[in-house]
């Protein structure tokens, strides 16, 4: 059976999508050839894109442009807020906690979702902010997950703010822990008695796609009830991890298990 002729969508998206998987910015001829286009005709299609944005020119170069960096951010965090929240509702439900979902940015995390109970109402949510590594769980364990070369902007962001970042108490110590347990604890936010625990969930090794966290009251998170807490948050973010690898069935539970 012929091959269908590819219409002018496929060449656009063709074209988007070799700029963008490209790991240098690439010639004309080099994406001419790539998507099996005449030069002239890949040039007439890339002009278009980079009128409305989805790819930008840089002299001779092509880059993915911002209507394609908005819309896989934008995406990306809406589909893992989709794919997370049954994860967060029953993580709060078994544990009677505020649970949020985090994602890294530069130099920081930023929460995405929150599950917060009624009882728990006085606590900020801090739905949409950035957070910094030296001050909330969430941050920690991710920070914890990443190779050490690519933690510097973040343990910098600390070091600026007058953190310590060695000795028993500094930040460092406070990384391999977490490291070393896989989970970040952390108490008195800004002075108020709440603690959180949180845990990064990394499907590849070195990259953490996000990390869920369980915010109380301090006194909730005494060390008889901690084991608890990390059961049930190891259970969420391997059900998460699960759902994000493929390898989760129909009801959220791992292939292959009972």
């Amino acid at each position: 059976m012929p091959e269908a002729p590819r219409t002018a969508v496929d060449k656009a998206l063709d074209l988007v999508e070799a700029v963008a998987r490209s790991p240098h910015p690439p010639r004309l001829t080099d994406l001419a050839e790539e998507v099996g286009l005449h030069r002239a005709t890949a040039y007439r299609v890339l002009l278009d894109l980079v009128r409305r944005g989805w790819v930008l020119r840089a002299g001779d170069r092509y880059l993915p442009g911002t209507a394609v960096l908005q819309l896989s951010s934008s995406a990306a965090r809406n589909s893992l807020v989709a794919l997370a929240r049954p994860v967060l509702t029953a993580l709060a439900g078994r544990t009677g906690m505020m649970v949020n979902l985090q994602v890294p940015e530069t130099d920081r995390s930023r929460v995405i979702d929150v599950v917060r109970p009624d009882r728990l109402s006085m606590i900020t949510r801090l739905m949409g902010e950035a957070l910094p590594v030296h001050r909330f769980a969430g941050r920690l364990a991710l920070v914890a997950a990443l190779t050490p070369a690519e933690r510097a902007p973040y343990l910098g962001v600390a070091e600026e703010a007058g953190h310590a970042l060695t000795g028993p108490e500094g930040l460092l110590a406070d990384v391999e822990r977490t490291e070393r347990t896989g989970f970040a604890v952390e108490y008195g936010r800004n002075e108020q008695p709440v603690a959180s625990l949180s845990r990064a969930v990394v499907p590849q090794p070195g990259r953490p796609v996000c990390a869920v966290t369980v915010v109380g009251l301090a006194a909730e998170f005494d060390e008889a009830r901690l084991p608890e807490l990390r059961r049930a948050l190891r259970d969420a973010t391997d059900t998460l991890s699960s759902l994000l690898t493929g390898s989760a069935g129909p009801s959220g539970t791992t292939e292959g298990t009972a």
